[in-house]
């Protein structure tokens, strides 16, 4: 679904921490934020994010 590469370089907009896969969202190991991922995209927007 989501490369790991791609996860490597991905940072929590909200805390600039880095994130995992969990399931189907994206979640910050800083903050707890979970993204969406939509079509196979991750939705990386603070307004889009569940705490």
């Amino acid at each position: 679904m989501i490369d790991k590469e791609l996860l490597e370089i991905l940072a929590c907009p909200a805390c600039k921490s880095g994130v995992e896969l969990k399931d189907d969202k994206i979640c910050c190991t800083g903050c707890k934020k979970k993204y969406p991922i939509r079509d196979g995209i991750p939705v990386m927007l603070v307004e889009e994010a569940e705490d």
